[in-house]
């Protein structure tokens, strides 16, 4: 909105605004700041709110009674901290995104929906005084929902050209860079050329760069393919037998793209009646991540602290896939606009950061699931938009080894006769009856969690 507003006093008052504003790196410092000093700010404000709401911790006692024994200290901690979380990266979204890219409303939307949900859930603990809340069945029901929406917006260019319209914000749209050889005709996906065309030199445009109040990185692009796209979509050099070249991808076609870790090319793309798997991989992943860290939200900073070394790695792509230089030289997939995506985690990263101030043991809030089902769709939207939902995978390793711990002691309580394979699900649990100190358990997970999230890093350059 910020932005908006700097752009509309450039255009009709001719104020010279800095163009560091307009800057995604900027921004996505600025956002950092912003949600880690509100935090830090309010969350003594907040806290006390809660305390009078009687928003107090309930501890699960049905399946593992020993709980009661460890967390008895927690009962009356005040949950539903999350909303300070939310409310602070929403008043960041506000402040420094730009309301232009359909990045920005997908966020807002997965944010405000799974809040709600989480919102509620929180509420129906608190007023019944056990941990069942929400209905597993209609909370399931609605994060399939949404799915469902986004899944349409992102593979229907008819339904998204409807909801965009014609003015107000476009779909987001990519380039695959490759090789040409122009002799033979044939292209080379993203194999490394030493002769690179300087028509596209001089048309590569940083477009998280674009300065305020001149002609729009998103029109120039559009108008430079226009003018140096074959029928192939590649450019090539004038005089030259081979160029770096690119293909123009439309929101649907780049979202049928599923990249692995360290390799360059696409390992498959749906097309035709398979697009529908893309609307069942969006769900799988939104749902397993809002529901992941959900279930790690379990500890005393476990989840805050590993959501911002997962958001940290998925900043980073976020910020390489807007920079068209970076992009190709990094043979990554460019993806305009990426930048806002970017700009929102980092958000996330200071909410996370300034609410461990207070998370921290011994807690005096816990996030709840206002928090945990909002932060973990956030991740999991952020790596389907970036096509990194592998890399999510890995980053986010331990949100994975959690909801596994607890499909497989359902699984095996169920087909074994009663049977666990651990001791208390989810896995933090685990140790913790095995003797571990909760503050031992959380250190040792943070450090998992940074391990892989240099290996997720990592598989930028070997690849």
């Amino acid at each position: 909105m910020l932005l908006l507003f700097l752009k509309f006093l450039s255009n009709s008052y001719n104020i010279k605004i800095p163009a560091v504003f307009s800057y995604s790196s900027t921004r996505m410092l600025l956002a950092t700041m912003t949600t880690l000093i509100f935090t830090i700010l309010f969350g003594p404000f907040f806290i006390r709110k809660l305390y009078q709401f009687k928003t107090g911790q309930t501890i699960r006692v049905e399946d593992c009674p020993l709980l009661v024994e460890l967390h008895q200290k927690k009962r009356d901690t005040p949950t539903m901290g999350g909303s300070l979380i939310l409310f602070s990266m929403i008043l960041s979204l506000v402040l420094w995104m730009d309301f232009s890219s359909s990045f920005t409303l997908i966020l807002l939307v997965v944010t405000v929906w799974l809040g709600l949900i989480g919102g509620v859930d929180d509420y129906l603990k608190m007023k019944h005084k056990n941990s069942k809340g929400l209905n597993a069945k209609k909370k399931f029901g609605l994060q399939i929902l949404l799915s469902t929406i986004l899944s349409l917006y992102l593979f229907s260019p008819f339904i998204a050209d409807k909801i965009s319209g014609k003015n107000l914000f476009h779909p987001p749209i990519a380039k695959e860079f490759h090789t040409v050889d122009k002799e033979n005709k044939r292209t080379y996906p993203n194999k490394i050329s030493n002769e690179i065309s300087k028509d596209f030199e001089a048309d590569s445009l940083n477009f998280s760069e674009a300065r305020i109040g001149e002609t729009t990185a998103k029109e120039k692009f559009r108008e430079s393919d226009q003018k140096n796209r074959n029928i192939e979509g590649n450019v090539i050099g004038k005089g030259s037998k081979s160029g770096k070249g690119f293909t123009l991808l439309s929101t649907q076609q780049y979202m049928c793209r599923y990249y692995f870790p360290f390799f360059k090319d696409p390992w498959f793309i749906l097309k035709g009646s398979c697009i529908l798997l893309g609307g069942l991989i969006i769900a799988f992943v939104l749902t397993g991540s809002s529901n992941a860290v959900n279930l790690t939200d379990g500890l005393d900073g476990l989840a805050s602290g590993t959501l911002v070394l997962t958001s940290a790695v998925l900043s980073v792509f976020a910020f390489l896939s807007n920079n068209v230089e970076i992009a190709r030289y990094l043979n990554i997939l460019y993806i305009e606009g990426s930048g806002e995506i970017g700009i929102y985690l980092c958000s996330l990263i200071g909410a996370c950061l300034g609410f461990l101030w207070y998370n921290g043991y011994p807690a005096q809030i816990f996030m709840g699931d206002t928090g945990s089902l909002s932060l973990g769709g956030i991740i999991g939207i952020s790596a389907i938009l970036l096509r990194r939902e592998a890399i999510l995978a890995i980053a986010g390793g331990i949100f994975v080894a959690e909801a596994l711990s607890v499909i497989l002691q359902v699984a095996s309580y169920r087909l074994r006769n009663k049977k666990r394979i651990f001791l208390c699900a989810p896995l933090h649990h685990h140790f913790e009856f095995k003797g571990w100190t909760e503050t031992k358990v959380v250190l040792r997970f943070w450090i998992i969690g940074l391990i892989l999230a240099i290996f997720a890093l990592l598989s930028i350059k070997f690849q």
